[in-house]
């Protein structure tokens, strides 16, 4: 969710290693000296344990789409409305996007750097779609509002010696020379999966549901692209 407006050794055993010898056919076992510490695997086997264990890197992106609720809505007596007009009319048309609290959208936006672009999405609210575009100004932080009482994102199983959750802060761009709606952004997501395109898998649809997602570059393009042109 975006701001308020109203924010700111053991030793090692021996072992015996043997091993086959592949020069001739006869059944001759070369015994090795004992050697300390664990077997030493072929390097071929190395490589297949490595490449089992070791998890496959994460993709690197620079753009991202960010979602906000526009229209008022009051949660413990606080109205978390913040859409592209909040942020466009802040000092400096900038703001911290605070209040994430899921891990995988809080991790997104530990890989944000200062100059991405994002998208500011408008969720929640009668007609949902991208409205703008946002700087990235300010990389992760710790988000204050996990430790306020008084906030509608306090944490209590979050600690100021050990933070659970980051925020970034954001500066306003432009709007859109139109909104692009979600329905419009739907229809080629189902053209793009049924015969190939960018939006094919872009996660505003296989992981719709985290307010902070990433775009690839072809995604962040085609989809800006559609503001010349008219809806589907």
């Amino acid at each position: 969710m975006a701001p308020k407006r109203t924010r700111a050794s053991t030793r090692a055993a021996k072992s015996y290693d043997t091993a086959s010898n592949s020069d001739d056919n006869s059944d001759e076992v070369v015994v090795r000296k004992p050697v300390r510490g664990k077997r030493t695997a072929p390097a071929s086997d190395r490589s297949e344990t490595k490449a089992k264990t070791e998890p496959p890197s994460r993709p690197l992106y620079s753009h991202w789409l960010m979602k906000s609720e526009p229209e008022s809505r009051v949660e413990n007596g606080i109205d978390v409305k913040f859409g592209i007009e909040d942020l466009k009319a802040l000092p400096n048309q900038s703001g911290c996007w605070d209040g994430v609290r899921n891990y995988q959208a809080r991790n997104f936006m530990r890989d944000m750097k200062e100059g991405h672009l994002a998208f500011f999405y408008h969720s929640n609210c009668k007609e949902p779609g991208i409205a703008g575009v946002m700087e990235i100004v300010k990389e992760a932080y710790v988000d204050h509002t996990q430790f306020d009482k008084k906030d509608v994102h306090f944490d209590a199983s979050s600690k100021p010696d050990n933070p659970k959750w980051s925020m970034v802060d954001v500066q306003y761009q432009r709007m859109l020379q139109r909104f692009i709606p979600l329905s419009e952004l739907k229809k080629y997501h189902l053209q793009h999966s049924a015969k190939g395109g960018p939006l094919k898998n872009m996660a505003l649809f296989t992981r719709a549901r985290l307010s902070v997602q990433p775009l690839t570059s072809e995604e962040f393009d085609f989809v800006l692209d559609l503001e010349n042109k008219e809806s589907i």
